[in-house]
């Protein structure tokens, strides 16, 4: 079986290093991805800055970027594809995830 892995776009890549730049944080920070319960379709993605990565994460790096998925949101976040869009209706992160069954129109949340 294939390791789960996601994907940064370079307009995420950006942001993310833009904000890590601007909150000083040091170089072993990065952007946490995670899964939770809740949100309108079950479970919901969660997007924070972490100063480094747990025990057990995976760390996947960008361009130099480093983002921290826990094993157990890496079940649901397998193949996601982390994007920032800033236009006039959307902006933020957003996760083009294959796993998901069903979305809502927030775009933040999804079931399995």
């Amino acid at each position: 079986m294939a390791e789960a892995t996601i994907q940064v776009t370079e307009q995420a890549v950006a942001r993310i290093r833009q904000i890590l730049g601007k909150e000083k944080l040091a170089p072993s920070a990065g952007l946490r991805l995670a899964v939770q319960g809740g949100g309108c379709s079950g479970l919901s993605y969660a997007v924070r800055f972490d100063s480094q990565p747990a025990e057990r994460d995976k760390v996947f790096e960008f361009d130099g970027v480093r983002v921290f998925v826990d094993p157990k949101s890496l079940i649901y976040l397998a193949g996601t594809v982390l994007d920032y869009k800033n236009e006039l209706m959307q902006q933020g992160f957003v996760f083009q995830n294959p796993s998901a069954g069903k979305g809502c129109g927030c775009g933040a949340s999804f079931s399995g």
